[in-house]
């Protein structure tokens, strides 16, 4: 691949609290219509790096270039508007409004900034309805639009988050453990819409289920203890035995 289909690039990206690196030298490059994972044993120093790259954690060290520009030392807020938008680890939902107000409000959001801007007359909200509709039907929730999004299951709710994620027109979508706290049903149908949703645009995404990783992603970077320690296919990374050593503590010979 050429250096012009990748969409994100870090160098020597690094984060340190004191003297400890949390994220010390990491090289990520993300290919454009890719599902790219990021996996590592607990404290490898996932959620920082995701966190760097979202800019909630301003880096130590290195740079980030998405779509070949600098947004190193950017705002979280002004990342989001180029494109890059994270779907957090827990689900994050307005509970009192319905599913399809849930979506509108994301909408909204897009189209009037920073703003969710509630005070909009009816009318002027209801020519955003056949775009919350759509992505409804995208996700799944169609027979859910006049639900209270307190009601639906653990499940539904991650798939509302990924249509109000979507409202925001992502070119590259940040997935924090997608599949956390889900029964066996829910987990398949994620990620079957996960799947859906690749067609279009890049994913990077945290997971932690490895067969949901194994099922979904085309490149998988490993990290253990802050540093990237293998990169590749599933096959490749689950048989180094470096990979092995860092999930199971199995040391290799």
């Amino acid at each position: 691949m050429t250096k012009t289909d990748a969409i994100l690039v870090t160098r020597g990206l690094g984060r340190s609290f004191g003297g400890f690196h949390a994220v010390r030298g990491v090289d990520l490059e993300v290919q454009r219509g890719t599902v790219h994972a990021v996996i590592g044993p607990n404290g490898a120093g996932k959620t920082t790096c995701f966190n760097l790259l979202t800019k909630f954690l301003q880096p130590s060290a290195g740079t980030i270039h998405y779509n070949g520009r600098d947004i190193t030392r950017m705002r979280a807020v002004d990342v989001a508007r180029l494109g890059m938008v994270r779907s957090f680890q827990i689900s994050a939902v307005f509970g009192g409004q319905t599913v399809h107000e849930n979506v509108r409000v994301a909408i909204q959001r897009r189209e009037r900034g920073a703003s969710f801007d509630f005070w909009r007359s009816k009318a002027v909200l209801a020519e955003l309805d056949d775009e919350a509709d759509e992505l409804l039907v995208a996700v799944g929730l169609t027979e859910y639009r006049n639900t209270r999004a307190a009601e639906l299951s653990y499940g539904r709710k991650r798939s509302l988050e990924l249509a109000t994620t979507l409202a925001l027109r992502p070119e590259l979508m940040l997935l924090d453990e997608p599949m956390a706290g889900m029964g066996h049903e829910d987990i398949e149908r994620v990620t079957a819409l996960i799947q859906d949703i690749a067609r279009d645009r890049t994913i990077l995404m945290v997971e932690h289920n490895l067969s949901v990783v194994a099922q979904l992603s085309d490149k998988i970077t490993v990290l253990a203890r802050g540093e990237v320690l293998a990169e590749g296919t599933y096959d490749a990374v689950s048989n180094d035995p470096r990979v092995v050593e860092a999930y199971i503590g199995v040391p290799h010979e």
